[in-house]
């Protein structure tokens, strides 16, 4: 097949003026963001449900979506290494709709051969958790549902790559539509299966694995529909010879995606971990931790979106080899985050026991410990959402300079040295307990923060910018 020249008008000409880039910016991050936030309440209902089946199902499920979500992600992370390279692409303008058809292909190629070998260490589920030391019978349901669970993983894959296409070829918005589709199809699949209505077997925490297979499925078959049939989208026949290899290509994404699956595996692992030292200070620093992190969580997914898009956007800049563009759009997108992060920390300080009322009876006696110790998280979760904000976009947008090993250093040093470390010294040493291991928490993404903003500052110096 002859070579097609992506007319101009796709990739766009670099923004005249910083308010222009950010019209841009927004246009893109904006539903990235709201289907961040639809993803949030889809894994709310799978533990809404289980909850009503008792604490040894609920925390079988929490520590089966625990296990399936490290690998997930990182595997998500690395093929997402297809976004900066897609937007390259379109940004140089030449013979685009078949290098993005390469890049895209090869990602879904890596999902399967990257995917494959972790479907058998996702099925020895009840080995892991008690190497860990967890509750036999916790670890025995958790492995069943992991049995089922892990069929998610590869489509789980796909649909991150389907997602980061659509967004880059400027669709973004089916980002949200999708994932709101998959909301409704969650709680009814949920109610279905969980606790047998109309007339469906009753499947209980087995059935809620189950839900999140189908609605996952539900979703990749969503995402496969549109980028056939969208008149924008079709053009670049992105499943188009999708049997033949590109090898070059795929050890390109990959190359660029393993440091990013080792830095989100460092990441995640890191708040699993203060999770475990909790548990060995108490159950109520547990379920303090578990409130305060969930409404961090939530906030953060502003900035992830924010880094979604600017790794497009400077990733768009890169392509066409433009210097003022990279750093309108790096700069642009570092100011925009900071100002959303700062609203959110403003809230938490002014507000913290009103977000933890979402959780918890804040007025009853038996958690006034529980209440104290969450507001006193919350505290520092308000500086945290500052730092956490920054280093998620900093890496963004040196993801769209295509610079992924440098920050997995980083994240390594920043995470594991200066904020497990702290953690452990501050919540055990010093007796700090549970403000200790969250002030680790802290320290680790402010170094890391810190050091990703000195790199993205001083990116010619490191020679990450194009010739």
């Amino acid at each position: 097949m002859s070579a097609v020249v992506l007319p101009p008008a796709a990739a766009g000409p670099a923004p005249a003026t910083a308010g222009a880039e950010m019209r841009a910016l927004l246009r893109l991050a904006g539903p990235l963001v709201g289907a961040n936030l639809l993803q949030m309440a889809v894994y709310a209902v799978d533990v809404v449900f289980v909850a009503r089946l008792g604490q040894v199902e609920l925390a079988a499920a929490t520590l089966g979506v625990y296990v399936y979500s490290l690998v997930m992600w990182a595997l998500v992370g690395m093929t997402g290494a297809a976004a900066p390279l897609i937007a390259a692409e379109l940004g140089a303008r030449r013979h685009a709709v078949r290098e993005v058809r390469r890049s895209f292909r090869m990602a879904l190629w890596l999902a399967v051969l990257g995917g494959a070998p972790f479907l058998a260490v996702l099925a020895q589920g009840e080995a892991l958790l008690l190497l860990a030391g967890q509750d036999a019978r916790v670890a025995a349901r958790a492995d069943a549902f992991l049995d089922i669970l892990l069929w998610a993983l590869i489509p789980s894959i796909f649909v991150g790559v389907m997602r980061t296409a659509a967004a880059a070829l400027g669709r973004p918005g089916y980002a949200m539509a999708v994932t709101g589709g998959a909301l409704g199809l969650s709680i009814l699949l949920n109610w279905l299966l969980v606790f047998g209505n109309f007339g469906v077997p009753r499947l209980g925490l087995e059935g809620s694995a189950l839900a999140s297979v189908l609605t996952t499925f539900a979703m990749a078959l969503a995402y496969a529909a549109i980028l056939a049939l969208n008149p924008r989208l079709r053009r670049y026949r992105l499943f188009g010879r999708w049997w033949r290899p590109e090898w070059g290509r795929m050890g390109e994404i990959a190359r660029l995606g393993a440091p990013i699956a080792v830095m989100m595996t460092f990441e995640g692992a890191l708040f699993g971990g203060a999770g475990f030292l909790m548990g060995l200070l108490g159950v109520t620093e547990v379920a303090a931790h578990a409130v305060a992190l969930n409404i961090a969580a939530v906030c953060f997914q502003f900035p992830f979106g924010i880094a979604q898009a600017a790794t497009i956007r400077v990733g768009l800049a890169y392509g066409a080899r433009d210097r003022r563009w990279i750093a309108q759009a790096g700069w642009t997108a570092l100011a925009l985050c900071t100002a959303i992060m700062a609203a959110t920390a403003l809230l938490l300080l002014l507000a913290p026991r009103l977000f933890a009322s979402a959780y918890v009876d804040v007025d009853a006696a038996e958690n006034a410990r529980l209440v104290a110790l969450a507001v006193d998280l919350l505290l520092l979760a308000a500086l945290f959402q500052l730092f956490d904000g920054g280093q998620a976009v900093l890496a963004g947008v040196l993801r769209g300079l295509q610079d992924t090993r440098g920050p997995m250093l980083i994240a390594l040093g920043g995470y594991w040295v200066a904020g497990f470390g702290t953690a452990m010294l501050l919540g055990f040493a010093a007796g700090w307990g549970g403000v200790g291991i969250w002030t680790g928490l802290l320290v680790g993404v402010l170094v890391v923060s810190v050091l990703l903003g000195w790199r993205w500052a001083a990116r010619e110096r490191f020679g990450l910018l194009p010739t």
